[in-house]
């Protein structure tokens, strides 16, 4: 997607329609400086304002993401290129989040281990008792919160696949917090055949992580 091209085509749309920024701008409950970033190409408009904005410039959505007007007799081809890119470009993303999710992963064990070591290491009598169970309990609440979020980055990146159906799917926080898991493979209910199963993350639907 050639954020660019998508940025200068928005502008010679308005341009043909004689809107200046902050016309189209108030047509679209937004400031002039959101349209500014669209048309220099340091963002895209937002999935909850496209319509809006497809609507004034006289334009389809496929048009706005391809940059240029396409022909009917075009139309599908480019509709499947662009699915086909935002597919690749889901999976890039889920990829990057579940390398994230093992950085966090790693850091939230750190920082348990550490003040555990320190704390054990300490010599008797440096401290209080009291004292060296705080320091020995004081990395258990960011690591819990580093691993909430690392489960929740598992939960939300690619899907599970039962084992049984092959069915693929996004399952709740919950259920992914709760299942037994050796790695990224959980033992789950599936919702569409209800059997439990040891169920592989899969990045895309044909792709194993």
């Amino acid at each position: 997607m050639d954020i660019e091209k998508i940025g200068k085509f928005i502008a010679e749309r308005r341009k043909s329609l004689n809107l200046t920024q902050a016309q189209l701008a108030q047509k679209l409950n937004i400031t002039d400086r959101a349209v500014s970033k669209w048309e220099t190409g340091r963002a895209l408009p937002d999935s909850s304002i496209m319509l809006a904005l497809c609507e004034v410039l006289s334009i389809s959505v496929n048009d706005l993401l391809s940059g240029e007007v396409i022909s009917s007799t075009d139309y599908r081809d480019e509709l499947e290129k662009k699915l086909v890119e935002m597919v690749k470009q889901k999976e890039q993303h889920d990829r990057q989040l579940l390398t994230l999710e093992c950085l966090i992963g790693v850091l939230s064990v750190l920082v348990l281990l550490l003040p555990i070591t320190v704390g054990s290491l300490l010599p008797e009598g440096s401290v209080e008792d009291w004292q060296r169970t705080l320091i020995v309990l004081s990395g258990f609440i960011p690591a819990m919160v580093g691993i909430g979020f690392a489960l929740k980055i598992e939960q939300l990146a690619g899907y599970y696949e039962c084992k049984k159906c092959g069915y693929k799917y996004v399952p709740t926080f919950k259920a992914v917090n709760l299942a037994p898991h050796m790695g990224r493979t959980r033992y789950m209910k599936c919702p569409n055949c209800n059997k439990k199963s040891w169920q592989k993350k899969v990045i895309n639907k044909d792709k194993e992580v």
